[in-house]
């Protein structure tokens, strides 16, 4: 018997000793890096996730944002006694190893603390010796952390099926709500989804699945009601409120429709306004990104394109039809949150490039209205030496086609393309305009007048105003006289910022697209919205309104009139047909749209000619209809709003050689048509600015849209 307690106490203090000798030789080694990746969620404005990016579906949460009954739903699930225990429950461990003895599997930690090591530090491998290593540093942890650490730990890094990791994402996956919001039942289904995660993540659909996930969500609130962390009463109301199912789960498919084009936009805003988020911080997650898009607009945008194209074109028959490409944005004038934006037809269809944040595709007689607001705040040089003379939309300039351009010294433009070495400026039609006013012209899109009144202007005055207006300066083109119609190659998104201005009475809000970003659960600064500033006099900004309502009223953009409301806009072409514009906008909404064709195989614009069939395509076409139809959509339920009636802005001066009305004068005959579509004219210099990105543009390059636009 001596011999035999003898033998006891010395295999016992063996093992103690070798258990001692192991727990003050183990180390708690770092995290494993799985564990410290996250994935990146986008928000619509409306709060709904948009899409998220990154190779492990987690967002981590502090503690503090995981409702107090969830968080005791996990306890009375997974181990009743966690705020008492060491981190190791004895009698579990005593279990764990009779049944290995017994010839049984090992089994998995049964603390939420040595869950917590298994899965943050450790591998999911099934051998005594990870078990053992477990319950060594699962001890040391429970001495070394919080109990408030460990949960938090435990809650961010469980498995939940569903490609879910931590209870951030097992919120958005199964209720598509964030983990502040879940409520105890539906925590209670998520803590029984621990337990079975690869059964319970098809709970919305499999019967077998939704019957073993109902009886374990139910005794999960049975075990609430043991501990004490629910009343049988409030047990009750869970039971008669039903279970909880699970939303309607597929397996996810990539950033699908404009999705692609919108994260990669808040991507590189972001970026632009906070240098710490790189590339790399991206990659490993935590962030969460909200947006100005709106869900509903975004998708009335892309609907509202694909009917124009499917009436419109027909590329199985036509093949100049089938590398037609379409670009669009939306904005908000008093704010300049971008509502929606179309960039082509997506990234599954291997289109990368947004049509709606590239600049390169020159914005032909769009341009014309910053003309005006140049002309109307700077006055014009008509005559060398003398002041600027004040002008109005009333002021009259020469409109014929093939005129010769004077500059401000009142010499001639050159242009050596020209057998005289003289530029002739030429408008799409050789229609003798005579001289006509320069509301007339914009209504018609004569370019001649806008021509010589840019001259007159001033390039440095012109491009001053069109930076006011928001456009970025390496998007407005070298100076020469097509500057003024429209060689200049800014994006819809830009494009529809500058109509704001206009809708706004020239106060400027700054297109923008992220309103918020935390990271890791902390807000990061610099995401305050942009301040409206004011751009141009109330005055100026409001007459050039008045001015676009004509194109729409009784211009070249009279399809926009089936919009039935208060609108005003501008088509632009431009030569060659190498792209076709319409800008327009409310009070409420600014929206430009862009058409061009090119050929993937050949990145570079190709004429319009041809396309739906038509021998010539003018902004007042496609663009136009596309506008139409989505503003329709965009504004329905809105009151119509009133533009501000322009304030007068007093006697203008007419261009040098406009004859004096009288009685006895003949007006000069005229001939050619009304409504002259809009276009670049023949004689406007080639861009010759490279594309650039805008603060929220693309970080790869824009495709090669190197081309002429005379």
């Amino acid at each position: 018997m001596r011999q035999l307690l003898a033998l006891f106490l010395f295999f016992f203090g063996g093992t103690a000793a070798a258990v001692g000798y192991a727990y003050a030789t183990v180390t708690i080694p770092d995290p494993n890096p799985s564990t410290l990746l996250q994935n990146n969620v986008y928000y619509w404005s409306d709060g709904r996730v948009l899409a998220t990016d990154g190779s492990v579906n987690r967002q981590n949460v502090p503690l503090s944002q995981v409702p107090a009954g969830v968080r005791w739903d996990f306890i009375a699930a997974e181990n009743a006694s966690f705020y008492t225990d060491p981190g190791i429950d004895p009698q579990g461990v005593l279990r764990a190893v009779v049944h290995m003895a017994e010839g049984g599997s090992v089994q998995s930690g049964s603390t939420i603390t040595q869950q917590f090591v298994k899965n943050t530090y450790l591998d999911q491998s099934q051998t005594v010796s990870r078990k053992i290593k477990e319950l060594l540093i699962s001890t040391k942890i429970g001495a070394a952390m919080s109990k408030q650490q460990i949960l938090q730990g435990y809650l961010n890094t469980c498995f939940f099926g569903r490609q879910a990791n931590g209870i951030q994402a097992a919120a958005r996956m199964y209720y598509g709500l964030p983990v502040q919001k879940l409520n105890v039942s539906q925590g209670a289904f998520l803590a029984a989804a621990v337990n079975e995660p690869s059964l319970f993540q098809h709970a919305d659909s499999d019967p077998t699945a939704r019957a073993k996930a109902r009886a374990r969500w139910s005794w999960v609130l049975d075990r609430m009601v043991k501990i004490g962390k629910l009343t049988p009463g409030q047990r009750a109301r869970y039971a008669a409120a039903g279970f909880p199912a699970p939303r309607k789960w597929t397996l996810g498919s990539g950033l699908p429709g404009q999705t692609g084009y919108l994260v990669q936009l808040a991507r590189s805003y972001a970026q632009a306004h906070d240098p710490t988020i790189t590339d790399s911080s991206l990659s490993r997650g935590g962030y969460q990104i909200h947006t100005t898009f709106d869900r509903k607009r975004t998708a009335e945008l892309a609907r509202a394109v694909a009917k124009v194209r499917a009436q419109r074109l027909d590329p199985a028959h036509r093949s100049v039809d089938r590398d037609v490409q379409v670009g669009a944005a939306s904005v908000d004038p008093r704010t300049g949150r971008i509502l929606a934006v179309y960039g082509g037809p997506g990234y599954a269809h291997a289109h990368y490039s947004d049509n709606a944040d590239t600049s390169g595709v020159p914005v032909g007689s769009t341009f014309k209205p910053v003309v005006l607001a140049a002309a109307l705040q700077h006055r014009a040089v008509l005559q060398p030496g003398k002041p600027p003379a004040p002008i109005t939309p009333a002021s009259k300039f020469n409109g014929d086609d093939g005129i010769k351009i004077k500059d401000r010294q009142g010499d001639y433009v050159t242009d050596d393309k020209d057998p005289t070495g003289l530029l002739h400026q030429h408008n799409d039609t050789p229609r003798r305009w005579g001289y006509i006013s320069l509301r007339k012209a914009m209504e018609q899109s004569v370019n001649t007048p806008y021509v010589q009144l840019g001259e007159d202007v001033g390039y440095r005055n012109v491009a001053g105003t069109a930076q006011a207006l928001g456009l970025r300066r390496g998007s407005l083109a070298a100076p020469s006289a097509g500057f003024y119609i429209g060689t200049s190659t800014p994006s819809t998104i830009r494009m529809a910022g500058a109509y704001s201005t206009f809708a706004a009475s020239g106060m400027r809000a700054t297109p923008y697209s992220v309103t918020k970003v935390t990271h890791n659960g902390s807000a990061l600064p610099g995401f305050t919205a942009p301040a409206p500033v004011r751009a141009l006099p109330p005055a100026v900004a409001d007459n050039v309104t008045d001015v676009l309502r004509g194109v729409i009223a009784r211009g070249t953009g009279t399809k926009a009139r089936a919009l039935g409301r208060t609108a005003a806009g501008k088509t632009g072409t431009t030569d060659d047909y190498h792209s076709a514009w319409f800008v327009g906008y409310t009070r409420q909404l600014a929206t430009s749209v862009v058409l061009f064709r090119e050929d993937a195989a050949h990145p570079q614009l190709q004429s319009l000619v041809g396309v739906g069939g038509l021998q010539k395509v003018f902004g007042g076409d496609i663009p136009t209809e596309i506008w139409t139809r989505y503003m329709s959509d965009a504004l329905a339920g809105l009151p119509d709003t009133p533009f501000p009636t322009p304030a007068p802005l007093g006697h203008g001066t007419d261009e040098p050689g406009v004859p004096t009305p009288s009685p006895t004068t003949t007006p000069a005959k005229k001939g050619g048509k009304t409504g002259t579509p809009d276009r670049t004219g023949k004689h406007g210099k080639r861009a010759t600015t490279a594309p650039t990105p805008t603060p929220y543009a693309p970080t790869t390059s824009p495709k090669c849209r190197h081309h002429k636009c005379r």
